[in-house]
């Protein structure tokens, strides 16, 4: 790796294999450059005239290329390319002909190897009198040119060797052979014989745009150690329609009224925009049938002169629909990573500020990816598009909506009356157009923002690598403002690649739609012991936002309890000093967050008016895993889901209670119920901190009489390690440990890749989702009741487990209660044995309420031990008593399991 000081300039070089200046490839290129670019690099990039001959450049001097890119952008080349012996179009257009045919080069081997030696000494001499630092490739897997791969890894060896460097080439594939064109043969058939595979370097980290084809190309070239998922990146425009340019329409003739269809595309017979063009007619055809005089135009932005003859075809097919005059072609238009480039009298900004749906109705096998979905997700518009190859693996999964024309390899034809239909309601609707295109936008946010970008960024050149005397600076804490009503406690320890996201999350909170006012709330980090980056990570990220007031304390006790109550203590202590300064008055919130777990967009928002509106104590949140980290996991999926259902649904009628992922509490009613409070237990002989104090903390204030809510609205994604650290132990309840003794484990170890991709066997889920209702029943469906028997009267409660089931749980708890002495269920861990008990006396009752309530998938209750196989039923009742007593052995602990299943 790279450290940002060891030189006074720092330079990237990108190479692009897509030879155009207007690319989705290019637009990709600008968004990581930029990165580096802000921590001081200059930035080179090849076009890549000299690589791909089917763009119509190669060889070709630039001309007002650079005028179409951002102005810190140097566009250069590998010098004296043109006059390389050896080295022309039509050698290069023999190599690819060879390639399609299925067999390597080998009639020109000779010259294929001495070509590529020629060109990887001038890529040297290039490289080494620019003092390149880092090297960004962009589609160089695709066999455009074998004799311009082979040279480009053959420099990247020496330079590297040379200059005794790490990983310092970052290898981007937008396409592979099995995702762009497959079915032309461009590039031959599986497995490519004539294509050179990657290489294994200790210099190069390859990057595909998503787990589907991650898998792809690990099967096509196993053995490769560095292979990332990267997806493309969209920074979200919160109301692009305030961007609107009010010369767009006029420009080019479309009324101020008119629904407007767009597509932004390279206008080639791939791109299929005869859908596009079929579609504007049925859909004009649809809106007339319901009497609506609106018209409907479709803007194509792209270069008419790429194919002159795809144009010509696109333009009679619009004439003999009777719609040529509403279909514009409007050429290329500024990319939205580039819309500061004078060059462009428009940009995809300008286009999609006024457009009604973006299309993308693309062919089955040609598009990886599908950049104007995602730019049309950013910038709140709603979008309609094929069921492209890749479009489950990159959309589908993730949740985003919108109209979908079902294609095949077998049937990738005209778009049918019922899709003109679907796309007609969702045009004329305007409330379904704004509710789809913000559900989209928040979604998109967790799923496209840049922060994975500039994590892998980080990792080629520890821009924030400190030194220990800069890590242990005290951090500035300035008072409190007037306006802040919530501090947000963020334990670390060692999060460091996890911080950046999860700091940029809390920063871009909305509300209602709007950003939410950075001063009304603040950000506390308590640093508990790190020894890596982490707070480099958020010194840096503290510096670029100003305006989120971001704090950090130390904690050095070890654990998640005692940070989160120092945190807690922390912040409470400023808002009083703050009230004094000010005279203010109002309610104050404590809010826990965690440092590995992002949080959505209105999730402060949502917790903290679900708060007021409620009055309560404390606000839950609602939880969820990212849907795409399990799309091969189907089993595993299963039994999360289930368990977050029932949850759910438990919590609506119950209030839940507080898990440190996120939760808020005011400030008057914590202290007065004396704050978090941390238990020990020993394991190894030694005490370590209870993991449990969220819980704890919520059963304290629940049986103090206080109101817990759930605020639905307020949503958590969790990182997704905390199943796949430790998949086996989750399983089977013992993730946190067993026998009572729950404590925490280091769940920061690198996962393997095989561990993140391994689903369940058939039995492995069954005992998942039997650990997972056992862990989940006792602490949501009885312990409610037993802290707060009054909860039984509520009317939520009783048509939750009916009114007689609700009466025999509280009388028995009573008479559990007389039985074992006990003045409450408060003190640490004293409610676990009536719990238990209350479960296996009525598990049959409590599971057909589940299923009434949360769907027959929830099934019966799991087996009993095998223990009470020879007990007779009427004696039942006794055994459980001693079976949840046995302190000794603890096996009602291990039945139940012991935390941390999903």
């Amino acid at each position: 790796m790279l450290d940002s000081g060891t030189s006074s300039h720092r330079v990237v070089w990108g190479t692009s294999f897509d030879a155009t200046v207007v690319s989705g490839v290019v637009s990709e290129f600008i968004k990581l450059a930029s990165v580096f670019r802000d921590w001081g690099y200059r930035i080179h990039l090849d076009l890549g005239y000299d690589i791909k001959v089917d763009k119509g450049h190669f060889l070709q001097p630039y001309k007002r290329e650079a005028r179409l890119l951002p102005d810190w952008i140097c566009l250069d080349r590998v010098d004296g390319l043109e006059s390389l012996k050896g080295y022309d179009e039509e050698f290069v257009r023999q190599v690819l002909h060879d390639i399609a045919q299925g067999h390597s080069p080998h009639r020109s081997l000779s010259r294929v190897q001495a070509v590529s030696a020629a060109l990887a000494r001038q890529i040297l001499q290039k490289w080494q009198a620019l003092d390149v630092s880092l090297v960004i490739v962009e589609n160089g897997t695709l066999p455009e040119n074998v004799v311009y791969t082979r040279a480009l890894y053959t420099a990247i060896e020496e330079y590297g060797r040379a200059k005794a460097l790490d990983t310092y080439v970052l290898w981007r594939d937008h396409d592979l052979m099995w995702s762009s064109e497959p079915g032309a043969g461009k590039y031959g058939a599986y497995p490519y014989p004539g294509t050179i595979k990657p290489a294994d370097s200790p210099f190069i980290r390859y990057v595909t745009l998503h787990d589907d084809a991650r898998r792809k190309l690990l099967s096509w070239a196993p053995g490769l150690s560095e292979v990332t998922v990267l997806p493309n990146t969209f920074t979200p425009i919160q109301d692009i329609t305030s961007l609107r340019n009010p010369c767009f329409r006029p420009h080019f003739g479309i009324p101020a009224d008119a629904f407007l269809l767009s597509r932004c595309t390279r206008i080639i017979r791939q791109k299929r925009i005869d859908r596009d063009i079929h579609l504007l007619a049925a859909v004009s055809t649809e809106l007339a049938v319901r009497g609506i005089s609106t018209p409907v135009f479709l803007f194509v932005a792209g270069d008419t002169m790429e194919s002159p003859a795809e144009f010509r075809s696109l333009t009679h097919l619009a004439r003999s629909l009777g719609v040529r005059e509403r279909v514009i072609f409007g050429g290329p238009l500024a990319p939205l990573s580039a819309v500061c480039c004078a060059s462009y009298t428009f940009s995809v900004q300008d286009l999609l500020a006024d457009t009604s749906l973006a299309c993308f109705l693309t062919s089955y096998d040609y598009e990886s990816y599908g950049n104007p979905i995602g730019e049309a997700i950013a910038s709140g518009v709603p979008y309609i598009s094929t069921r492209y190859q890749a479009y489950d693996p990159v959309y589908a999964s993730k949740g985003f909506r919108g109209p979908l024309m079902a294609i095949t390899p077998a049937d990738d034809e005209l778009p049918d009356q019922a899709f003109a239909i679907e796309v007609t309601d969702l045009l004329t609707d305007d409330r379904w157009r704004r509710e789809v295109a913000r559900f989209n936008q928040n979604l998109g946010w967790a799923s496209f923002a840049p922060d994975q970008m500039i994590q892998l960024a980080r990792a080629f050149t520890h821009p924030l690598a400190a030194t220990r005397t800069e890590v242990s600076e005290p951090w500035p804490v300035t008072p409190m403002r007037a306006e802040t009503r919530a501090s947000v406690i963020v334990p670390v320890y060692n999060e460091a690649d996890n911080i950046g996201a999860v700091l940029g999350s809390l920063r871009d909170q909305v509300d209602a739609g709007q950003p939410l006012d950075s001063r009304t709330y603040e950000v506390v980090l308590v640093d508990n012991n790190s020894s890596d980056a982490s707070l480099a990570v958020a010194r840096e990220f503290a510096a670029g936002h100003p305006d989120l007031t971001l704090l950090v304390i130390r904690e050095p006790e070890q654990g998640v309890a005692p940070a989160r109550k120092a945190g807690m203590e922390f912040a409470a202590q400023r808002s009083h000093r703050r009230d004094e300064q000010y005279g203010s008055a109002g309610p104050f919130y404590l809010v826990s967050a965690d440092a590995d777990c992002r949080v959505d967009r209105q999730w402060l928002s949502e917790l903290l008016h679900g708060m007021k509106s409620t009055a309560a104590a404390i606000g839950v949140c609602d939880y969820y895993y990212p849907a795409a980290a399990f799309f091969h996991r189907p089993r595993l999926w299963d039994a999360i889901q289930r368990t977050l259902r029932c949850r759910q649904t438990a919590w609506r009628v119950f209030g839940g209670f507080p898990d440190g992922k996120g939760f808020a509490v005011d400030r008057d009613k914590y202290e007065r119920a004396g704050g978090i409070e941390i238990s020990y237990q020993v394991k190894d002989g030694r005490f370590h901190s209870h993991l449990s104090d969220d819980w704890d903390f919520g059963i304290k204030m629940r049986a103090s009489g206080e109101e817990i809510a759930y605020i639905p609205g307020a949503r958590v994604e969790i990182n997704p390690r905390r199943v796949d650290h430790a998949l086996d132990e989750v399983i089977t309840g013992r993730a946190y440990g067993s026998h009572g003794i729950i404590t925490m484990r280091d769940i920061r170890a690198a996962t393997r890749e095989a561990d993140r991709r391994r689903d369940l066997t058939p039995a492995e889920a069954q005992q998942a989702w039997e650990f997972a209702v056992k862990d989940f029943t006792p602490k949501n469906l009885i312990l409610p009741l037993l802290l707060t028997p009054s909860l039984a009267a509520r009317p939520q409660v009783a048509e939750f487990l009916t009114s007689s089931l609700a009466r025999a749980l509280t009388q028995r708890a009573a008479e559990m209660m007389a039985e074992m002495s006990l003045a409450s269920f408060l003190p640490i861990h004293s409610y676990k044995i009536p719990s238990y008990r209350l479960y296996l006396e009525f598990a049959e009752e409590l599971f057909a309420r589940l299923r009434a309530a949360v769907g027959d998938d929830i099934g019966y209750p799991p087996p009993f031990p095998d223990c009470f196989a020879d007990i007779p039923r009427r004696r039942l009742t006794e055994f459980v008593r001693y079976y949840c007593e046995d302190r000794e052995s603890g096996e009602a602990h291990n039945y139940f399991g012991n935390g941390g299943v999903f």
